[in-house]
C-alpha cells in the first residue's frame, strides 16, 4: 500500500494568548490563567498548572534490571515505585545535565551511556508538564563520601533493582500507577526488542521547544 505522505506527529502551533495572569502562587508551581485568541472559533479562557517540566530516568544494567526509587507523594496519599526523576527546576540546565543530576542525586548512580527514550506531556488538558524519559546505561555507584544528602520525601527514600519484565508484570496487573514508569517502561521494552535501533540521542528535539 503506497503512502500518502501522512506523518503522526503533533505540532506546535501556539494561539495567541490576548491576557495572562497568575491566579495561584504555589511552593513548587503556580496555576496561570490565559485568555486565548482562537479565530474564527472566538476568545476562551484556560486555567492550568504551570509546570516547569521534568525528567526521568531509566538506569538499566547488564542483567536487564532498572533502578527504582520508593517515595511518598501526597495528592495521592500512596507510597509510589517511579524511576528517579526530578523538575527542571535549575535556569539554563540541559536536559541530560538534569538527568545526570537527578540520578545522582537520587539513586546514588552515574551513567556513562545516555540516551533519550521518549517524551510525553502528563496533563496536556490542565498541565504543561512535560517529562523527557531518559535511558541511561554504563552505570556505576558514586562513592559513598561523594554521595547527595537527601532531605523532606526524600528522605527515607528507598531504591532498588528490578527486572524489567518484572516491571512490565506489575503494570499489567495494575500494582503500579506511576506516570513516567508506566511510559517509560512500555519505551524501554519496545527499544529492547528492536535491538535498541528506535533510540534517539540524549540531547534530541524536545516537544516543548
Amino acid at each position: 500500500m503506497e503512502s500518502d505522505g501522512f506523518r503522526l506527529a503533533d505540532r506546535r502551533s501556539p494561539r495567541p494568548v490576548i491576557a495572562t495572569s497568575t491566579v495561584f502562587e504555589g511552593r513548587v508551581w503556580n496555576v496561570d490563567s490565559d485568555d486565548i485568541d482562537l479565530g474564527e472559533a472566538g476568545r476562551v479562557t484556560r486555567d492550568y498548572v504551570a509546570h516547569p517540566g521534568a525528567v526521568a530516568i531509566f538506569a538499566l544494567n547488564e542483567r536487564g534490571e532498572v533502578y527504582l526509587v520508593h517515595q511518598y507523594r501526597h495528592p495521592v496519599r500512596s507510597e509510589l515505585w517511579e524511576p528517579p526523576a526530578g523538575l527542571l527546576d535549575v535556569e539554563g540546565e540541559a536536559l541530560q545535565a538534569a538527568a545526570a543530576r537527578e540520578l545522582y542525586e537520587e539513586a546514588d548512580l552515574r551513567a556513562a551511556t545516555w540516551h533519550t527514550l521518549i517524551d510525553f506531556y502528563t496533563s496536556p488538558g490542565g498541565s504543561s508538564e512535560a517529562i523527557r524519559v531518559f535511558l541511561a546505561r554504563d552505570i556505576s555507584e558514586v562513592p559513598l563520601a561523594e554521595r547527595h544528602v537527601r532531605e523532606d520525601e526524600e528522605a527515607d527514600m528507598g531504591g532498588r533493582w528490578v527486572p524489567l519484565d518484572e516491571v512490565l508484570k506489575a503494570i499489567t496487573l495494575g500494582d503500579v500507577a506511576c506516570p513516567p514508569l508506566l511510559v517509560g517502561a512500555f519505551a524501554l521494552d519496545a527499544a529492547r526488542r528492536d535491538g535498541w535501533a528506535t533510540l534517539r540521542p540524549a540531547d534530541a528535539p524536545w516537544i516543548r521547544e
